[in-house]
């Protein structure tokens, strides 16, 4: 016996931006779950900038997608047929088999979702990688310590407006985003509470932040590269810390990035850039889901989502987000 399901494969590597031609929506048969698995139907599934780097047929620190393969990301969903002791039908999970409506997977490659905590969705969100990836970010690159004045590119998206919010709970005394338009900035600095936001599409990103932090800077988080980290490194203060989390501006390109050019700096100031891989640090999540969840029952930490609705409209969101079309998380309501 087998179901009939709906994923979207990878049609084609792209060359700069992905295009709707990058992807293909394709029906399959999904059997029944074999000994120790479990079947999902996805409620949600996240879209993340990072899915851009897995379109490469490059090394990384994870596989490439294949062309002709369905794509892969983060999803919330019911079990509807379960051979697994861990997960029973009608459970709510975690899992890593988004980009279709039916999953069949292992039941230990599933983790169960407390929708008491927040909204499903939320996992995949505040709860969820994102939220993680700031928060270890924060607490082990960035050692972020009282007094802090920190600054995260990108700071109205998933990662960045957490970045914003943790910081202010962790300690920093200063919190100064970046985001592209008035209607971003407006909201990461009257809804997230950020001390002040840069536009980097109305101006120097450089004088905008001189202004932002006349006394520079102790901790930026990283998620553009490009210009943001040159300027960054500019602005750090002794001892700074540089929290690499994405290059989001690279992500299309076609040639290289002209810098940094001022890593000399770094001399200086004594000042440490690091890597950041939110899959080196899931021995946090139980702190960080115990911790965040709290704030968000305390009204201390808030969030976004921009919700594209139809598994065939995924690829849209994909490319939308590469844009900066989105603000906060973009998810993706599978049967929407």
């Amino acid at each position: 016996m087998s179901r009939t399901g709906r994923e979207i494969h990878l049609a084609e590597r792209p060359v700069g931006a992905p295009t709707t031609d990058t992807f293909t929506l394709v029906e399959t048969s999904v059997p029944e779950p074999g000994e120790g698995e479990i079947l999902v139907r996805n409620h949600w599934m996240s879209v993340d900038p990072a899915m851009r780097g897995r379109m490469d047929d490059r090394p990384s620190y994870v596989e490439p997608f294949q062309v002709g393969s369905p794509l892969e990301g983060g999803a919330v969903g019911e079990v509807v047929a379960s051979n697994s002791d861990r997960h029973a039908v009608g459970d709510l999970v975690l899992h890593g088999l988004g980009w279709r409506d039916l999953a069949l997977l292992p039941g230990k490659k599933a983790a169960p979702v407390d929708a008491s905590l927040a909204s499903e969705q939320a996992f995949l969100g505040i709860l969820g990688m994102p939220g993680l990836t700031a928060y270890s970010g924060l607490v082990r690159l960035g050692r972020v310590a009282e007094g802090d004045v920190v600054f995260v590119s990108a700071a109205a998206g998933a990662v960045g407006s957490a970045v914003g919010q943790m910081a202010r709970k962790l300690g920093a005394s200063r919190v100064i985003g970046s985001a592209g338009g008035p209607e971003k900035v407006r909201h990461v600095v009257e809804d997230l509470g950020f001390d002040a936001c840069i536009d980097y599409k109305s101006g120097s990103v450089r004088k905008q932040l001189k202004a932002a932090a006349p006394d520079g800077v102790d901790v930026y988080f990283d998620n553009v590269g490009g210009e943001h980290l040159e300027v960054a490194i500019g602005a750090l203060n002794l001892h700074g810390r540089i929290v690499v989390c994405g290059m989001i501006s690279q992500y299309n390109a076609t040639e290289p990035p002209a810098g940094p050019r001022n890593l000399v700096r770094l001399i200086q100031t004594r000042g440490s850039i690091q890597g950041l891989l939110v899959l080196d640090h899931y021995d946090l999540r139980d702190e960080f889901v115990q911790r965040a969840s709290g704030w968000l029952r305390d009204g201390d930490l808030k969030y976004e989502e921009t919700v594209v609705d139809g598994l065939e409209n995924a690829p849209t969101a994909m490319i939308d987000l590469l844009a900066g079309g989105n603000t906060g998380k973009m998810l993706v309501r599978i049967d929407g």
